[in-house]
């Protein structure tokens, strides 16, 4: 890619932010001093006397260099280099188109070497070359004349710059690719017409051409809006040849999306993206799985069967179970005989099928510790590999099955066709396809198949290897499961849920009973049933999914119903007794202890706040009837007092006239009301005469003498005296 350009040639390179001029890109070299720069500037080799300057294209402001570089490097996309090293252009387009760059780019090589044997100014040599090309002086060859036959200067400058700026792919022009997409059928009406052609096509592709011109004329009338030279023009419907012609183009250049549109299936198979290799990665065995299912190609004596075929991505083993109807229990089939022989994966890989999401083959996923991994709703390609061996066995091996009835409709067809209209005439389907195998037999060929000639076939994504050598190869260990545990959880599940609460009867199956021998009522578990015995059934702790025992039916299992439940009323009171025990034995220590309030009240005391409330603000509430009671309750003499009241009142004249003597101390220890009323005086008597009272003697004096107490005795005191 040239890196240094003079003045000229910058100016020709048409870069965002330089001069489009040869004047003005020197102005802005002598404005910026790029000379002054020794390694990004110097002087052009072959000037005498220095009349020429070159400069590298680091020089250029900012933005130049940025599209500058932009062009390299989708110039450098675009290289490739032969064998022997020589540097090769690819180039994407018709060959006309290619015919027409080479054919530039050979006159451009030409002008290079005319100008360099003349000592002529450049404009002058552009006239001297264009010139002789164009009177047949100049020697070229015939192809070249042929495809550019005239030149001119300035399209030889504009190919020129085009080529130096690193774009020698804009020098192609394809004139027929240049009046594609411009007939009357691709612009009428704004493109409507093509539209509307194309959704006739894609809903019925057997249309004639006849009958979508009359489509068109009902949907447009009969004729049609063109633009010619930007003006809007009504032309007539065109012809059906017309029609024809543009109907061809139309489903060559759309193929891919009227194939989306008209048949998703083929589209799906033969053009949707589809990666390969995507799952390489996937190298150890049991790392992943794919399972599917699919109608087996062929017929036995008791129907047509579904044949679910389960592969080892890693090592491409591959398993099938033949199933009369798609089903859950198909599915755990094929999983049991799989995990016995490879060991348990870690992810398996399905589609959306009923059997493969239903809740039981969740549940036993989960049991087993398998990852579920469900592709999306119609995308088979997402578990190609499945489809894959599910392919090679329906042509494979189920074409040499007896009872084969093809691989579509009209390979059944076909397979009827062979017989005589004699031999069709009254047989049945089983006489006229031969079906002379049963289920059983199928699963026998489908195992030796697979066994025999698939797991031993090469394999391309295998480098070439077979299923059963790159089995042998790996010396991963493998995740195995006792056959017996394995069949337990491939017990099918009682009900919807497989839940059942426990009764003092059992727990309720299809109508029928069944006792569990070591379950108390009330009790939820999870029960599955034993296909060999229809009396017989196992159940889980719902909770933790800890086996619990087996339930029994008298009635189907042919036991007498008192034997059974002799031996649950034995197993019960055995557990009740346990679980009882060390309760009766605290019952009897609570009995001959202390009684139950005593408790309490005990309790209640250690959590009583040891909190005294301060006095509250009171207010005398005083009504007519309040004085009227107060009056009739008041005595009218000390002589007419109560006993009680005058004993009272003698106790308190008492304590108040006697001092306490020195050195004793009092019985009690609970200040009476009447020591606080004296204490209350004392203070009274002691601020009366002037002496210093502590603060928070003077605080309680406050608040006593606000409540009740203190004036209910101090107005005996007044009444009575003391």
């Amino acid at each position: 890619m040239k890196e240094w350009f003079t003045a000229r040639e910058a100016a020709e390179l048409g870069l965002p932010g330089l001069p489009g001029t040869e004047q003005n890109v020197r102005r802005l070299a002598e404005r910026e001093s790029w000379f002054d720069h020794p390694f990004l500037a110097r002087v052009r080799k072959g000037a005498e006397g220095g009349g020429g300057r070159e400069y590298h294209f680091r020089l250029f402001p900012t933005e130049a260099q940025l599209e500058f570089s932009r062009r390299a490097l989708e110039v450098r996309k675009q290289v490739v280099r032969s064998d022997n090293g020589d540097v090769q252009i690819t180039f994407k387009g018709s060959e006309s188109a290619r015919r027409e760059r080479d054919a530039r780019l050979a006159i451009l090589g030409a002008f290079e070497k005319f100008r360099a044997g003349l000592p002529l100014r450049f404009t002058a040599c552009l006239q001297i070359f264009c010139d002789g090309y164009n009177t047949g002086s100049l020697p070229v060859d015939d192809w070249i004349r042929e495809t550019v036959p005239q030149l001119s200067k300035r399209s030889l400058q504009r190919w020129r710059s085009t080529k130096r700026a690193g774009d020698a792919d804009r020098l192609a022009v394809d004139r027929a690719s240049a009046r594609k997409g411009k007939g009357v059928l691709d612009t009428a009406n704004g493109g409507a017409v093509r539209t509307f052609i194309f959704a006739l096509i894609a809903q019925q592709p057997h249309l004639s051409a006849d009958l979508i011109r009359t489509a068109c004329r009902n949907e447009f009338g009969d004729t049609l809006s063109i633009e010619r030279g930007g003006r809007p023009t009504s032309v007539d419907m065109p012809p059906v040849r017309t029609f024809q012609h543009f109907i061809k183009r139309l489903k060559e250049s759309e193929k891919v999306a009227l194939t989306k549109l008209s048949n998703p299936d083929k589209y799906r198979s033969t053009m949707a993206p589809s990666g390969v290799g995507a799952l390489r990665h996937i190298r150890e065995p049991n790392a992943l799985w794919q399972i599917d299912a699919s109608p087996v190609d062929a017929l036995c004596t008791d129907g047509r069967h579904a044949i679910y075929a389960c592969i080892d991505i890693a090592t491409r083993r591959t398993l099938f179970y033949v199933s009369r109807t798609p089903r859950a229990s198909a599915v755990a089939m094929l999983l049991r005989r799989a995990i016995l022989a490879w060991g348990v994966p870690e992810t398996i890989k399905t589609d959306n099928g009923s059997d493969f999401i239903a809740t039981a083959t969740k549940r036993l996923f989960a049991a087993l510790d398998i990852e579920m991994d469900v592709s999306d709703a119609y995308s088979p390609q997402q578990k190609g590999h499945v489809e894959r061996v599910i392919k090679s066995f329906q042509h494979d091996c189920a074409t040499t099955l007896p009872g084969f009835v093809g691989h579509s409709v009209a390979d059944r067809k076909a397979i009827e066709d062979r017989k005589t209209f004699a031999d069709r005439v009254g047989a049945d389907t089983a006489e006229l396809f031969g079906v002379s195998m049963s289920g059983a037999q199928l699963q026998t060929y489908v195992d030796e198949w697979a066994e025999l000639r698939y797991q031993h076939r090469p394999h391309a994504g295998l480098n070439g290897q077979t299923p059963a050598q790159v089995a042998v190869a790996s010396a991963a260990s493998i995740r195995t499961v006792d056959a017996r545990a394995l069949d337990v959880l491939l017990m099918p599940v009682a009900g919807t849920n497989g839940l059942r609460t426990v009764t003092k009867r059992g727990i309720r199956i299809d109508h029928h009973h069944y006792v569990v021998r070591d379950a108390l009522p009330g009790t939820q578990v999870f029960v599955r049933l034993d296909p060999n015995d229809a009396g017989r059934a196992a159940t889980f702790d719902a909770g933790d999914g800890s086996y619990i025992g087996e339930a029994v039916c008298p009635e189907l299992a042919g036991i007498h119903p008192d034997t059974v439940l002799s031996a649950k009323r034995e197993a019960q009171a055995e557990t009740l007794d346990a679980a009882t025990r060390e309760a009766r034995r605290k019952i009897r220590e609570i009995t001959k202890g202390p009684a139950l309030i005593e408790r309490v009240l005990e309790v209640a005391r250690r959590d009583a706040p040891n909190v005294v409330a301060l006095p509250k603000r009171e207010e005398r509430h005083v009504t007519p009837d309040i004085t009227a009671a107060l009056d009739a309750a008041e005595p009218q003499d000390a002589l007419a007092l109560p006993n009680r009241a005058a004993e009272l009142l003698n106790e308190m004249r008492e304590e108040l006239a006697t001092p306490a003597a020195p050195g004793v101390t009092p019985l009690r220890k609970q200040e009476t009301p009447q020591l606080r009323f004296k204490r209350a005086l004392d203070l009274e008597r002691r601020i009366a005469a002037g002496d210093i009272v502590d603060p928070s003697e003077a605080v309680w004096l406050g608040g006593y003498q606000a409540g009740p107490e203190y004036r209910a005795l101090k107005t005996m005191r007044e009444d009575f005296g003391g």
